[in-house]
């Protein structure tokens, strides 16, 4: 009997979602709205600089700064998305995806970099105020609110699950954040002379620009280090593999994101001697798509040798007498009580 065949009637390696499954990025629509906005805030950005050069306003400039920071993560999640639509070929067995990935990781540290200039310029104009337009910063700081209404708008419309997407859309956010602080700043100046009111509003945007920033290197850092998705816990999903009443065991279980919003998952599945392999393989298919979501799966499905059904019977450690999983990555589970 071939190796072949004696793969396909003991199960062999199943792979499903490959019907129905998308994945490339169909990001025509995300384009546009990205493109919007890029236009919306260059435009502003250019204007915005020069009249926070006149006014001598650190929180105009800081914005004209992130606005170019705003700039740069959007171009960088369009030349993301084109990477990432491409298909697989050669050695990029799943195409350039994590590109999105690395303009999500870019984006977090521009963001942390340019929060830590600001700080200093902050604090160095906390101890040392310059005279401020305050009337002349109120005006800019008010368009500025429109304009980056209107760039959150178009991002809001982009699919946000993209990690990429998120990303170019909290620096925008950020930055309405930061216009609203440097509107209510320029009012304080106008009303009162108090020039400090300047470098206090642009400390609390550092600490909104820390905060998304963070977020940001965290969840891409979480793919880049193939750990689980957020919302799965791997001991819980093996837990329910296992709870199939023709599973013995399942070993190998790894669970990762190939890029956001876009999950994997492999495991080696022993069944009872005479179990239908093929059957077993589809009913757990079918429990991690409508339970998880999950629907890029390669289930290595084979018949529990003796040497292994005597050992999970008495709770030692499991060896294959085959010599195919002497060292399983990972947890072992059984249907029995177990430490998670």
């Amino acid at each position: 009997m071939s190796d072949h065949r004696h793969e396909h009637e003991h199960g062999g390696g199943g792979h499903s979602g490959h019907s129905g499954h998308a994945h490339g990025v169909s990001a025509d629509a995300d384009r546009r709205w990205l493109a919007i906005a890029l236009t919306l805030i260059t435009t502003f950005m250019v204007i915005e600089v020069v009249i926070g050069i006149i006014a001598q306003s650190l929180a105009l400039i800081s914005d004209a700064a992130h606005m170019l920071t705003d700039a740069a993560s959007i171009v960088l999640a369009l030349i993301a998305m084109r990477l990432a639509a491409r298909p697989a070929r050669g050695g990029y067995t799943y195409g350039l995806k994590r590109a999105e990935i690395l303009s999500a990781q870019a984006n977090g540290l521009t963001l942390l970099l340019l929060g830590a200039w600001l700080a200093y310029e902050a604090v160095r104009r906390l101890i040392s105020p310059p005279e401020v337009q305050g009337g002349l910063m109120l005006a800019t700081a008010l368009a500025g609110i429109a304009v980056n209404v209107a760039a959150t708008w178009c991002l809001s419309k982009a699919n946000r699950s993209s990690l990429n997407v998120e990303g170019a859309y909290q620096h925008i956010l950020n930055d309405l954040f930061a216009f609203i602080g440097t509107a209510i700043a320029a009012l304080v100046v106008v009303l009162t002379g108090f020039a400090r009111a300047d470098a206090i509003a642009t400390l609390v945007v550092v600490a909104l620009m820390v905060k998304a920033g963070y977020g940001l290197l965290r969840e891409s850092g979480r793919i880049f280090l193939e750990a689980a998705p957020a919302d799965v816990d791997p001991d819980a999903l093996g837990d329910q593999l296992v709870a199939h009443s023709a599973v013995v065991e399942v070993h190998d279980l790894h669970v990762w994101q190939i890029t956001s919003g876009q999950a994997a998952l492999s495991a080696h599945v022993l069944v009872q001697p005479g179990g239908d392999c093929h059957a077993v393989r589809r009913d757990l298919e079918e429990l991690l798509h409508h339970d998880y979501g999950i629907t890029h799966t390669t289930l290595q499905v084979d018949h529990t040798p003796q040497q292994v059904l005597q050992v999970a019977l008495t709770s030692d450690v499991a060896v294959d007498e085959t010599g195919h999983c002497n060292d399983p990555h990972g947890a072992v589970h059984r249907d029995e009580p177990h430490e998670h």
